[in-house]
């Protein structure tokens, strides 16, 4: 079994499958976990029939995140096994937002139940939007070296909160690469505005996190580092928006990289990447703010050059 189904209750974990099955592999155990707005088991918000499902659904914002990763097309090594982890992300902000604490500690659950059926296979995670709350939530409860490395995209959650997570045991022993985009500006604001910081004046970890050796930020909007990253064979799109939440996850190219980052850890060393890319992110609003590119008709340049 190669993708299994766990989902977060409001008092505990719903279910939660025969985990012995992943003994047998030898490859990662990579957690998949969504944002707001959805919903186990609602019949149109549903992540286990979006982006946690084998096959993409019919919706512009799908992408199936075990498929792009390569669940169940490998053998031994190359066996990633995924667990689809849904939580009750629906409702207003602030209620998600206290639900994504409380799935962290479940999710928390479900990382030793995962380590004690199969110590040898690293756990990875792979969080999006309010699931980067879920994820290192969890590390508060979890022991040393439980999580590997850990892929936030476009993560909801203040910088304060996630050094809290990254001061304590499982955090200190965890890699965390921060998949940001000025393209997510927007959202960040509007978290900032609607939900309160655990320190004034604090800032969502889009627009800053702590610099550690086992945090990489990488801004994934910025042509430097499309650029560098290219070199390294991962050819990204460039993004096609000024505003959207879900490019991290949609562009051609992306889940090439994520995957060598959770399954082949050792040929990106954070180190090396963080040498190659910008040492500071864009300012916020940069991206909303640059004026469009007008491209003028032949005829027209020339007359105006002439």
């Amino acid at each position: 079994m190669t993708l299994l189904r766990i989902n977060a209750g409001l008092t505990g974990l719903a279910d939660m499958p025969d985990l012995d099955a992943l003994a047998a592999g030898d490859g990662p155990v990579v957690i998949l976990t969504h944002g707001y707005k959805f919903q186990p088991g609602h019949p149109v918000h549903c992540p286990h029939s979006h982006i946690l499902s084998l096959d993409d659904a019919p919706c512009p914002k799908a992408v199936s995140w075990p498929r792009a990763l390569g669940v169940g097309q490998g053998a031994g090594q190359n066996d990633v096994a995924a667990v689809a982890f849904g939580w009750p992300a629906r409702g207003t902000i602030w209620a998600a937002w206290q639900r994504a604490e409380m799935a962290g500690a479940q999710l928390a659950q479900v990382i030793t139940a995962i380590r004690a059926a199969a110590p040898h296979r690293p756990v990875h995670a792979l969080a999006h939007s309010l699931g980067a709350r879920v994820v290192l939530s969890a590390l508060h409860h979890l022991a040393p070296g439980a999580l590997g490395r850990i892929i936030l995209l476009a993560g909801a959650e203040y910088a304060g909160n996630a050094a809290a997570a990254l001061d304590t045991p499982a955090g200190r022993r965890a890699e965390v690469i921060n998949i940001t985009s000025r393209e997510n500006d927007l959202f960040d604001f509007l978290l900032e505005r609607l939900v309160a910081p655990p320190v004034r004046g604090d800032w969502t970890i889009g627009q800053r996190m702590d610099i550690r050796a086992n945090v990489l930020s990488l801004q994934l909007d910025a042509p430097r580092t499309l650029s560098a990253l290219a070199m390294r064979g991962f050819a990204i799109a460039p993004p096609a928006a000024r505003i959207c939440h879900w490019s991290v996850y949609r562009r051609a190219g992306v889940f090439e990289l994520y995957r060598a980052l959770l399954l082949r850890p050792e040929t990106l060393p954070l180190a090396h990447l963080r040498a190659a890319l910008p040492e500071a992110p864009a300012p916020r609003w940069s991206r909303l703010l640059t004026p469009p590119r007008v491209a003028l008709p032949v005829p027209f340049a020339r007359n105006a050059s002439g």
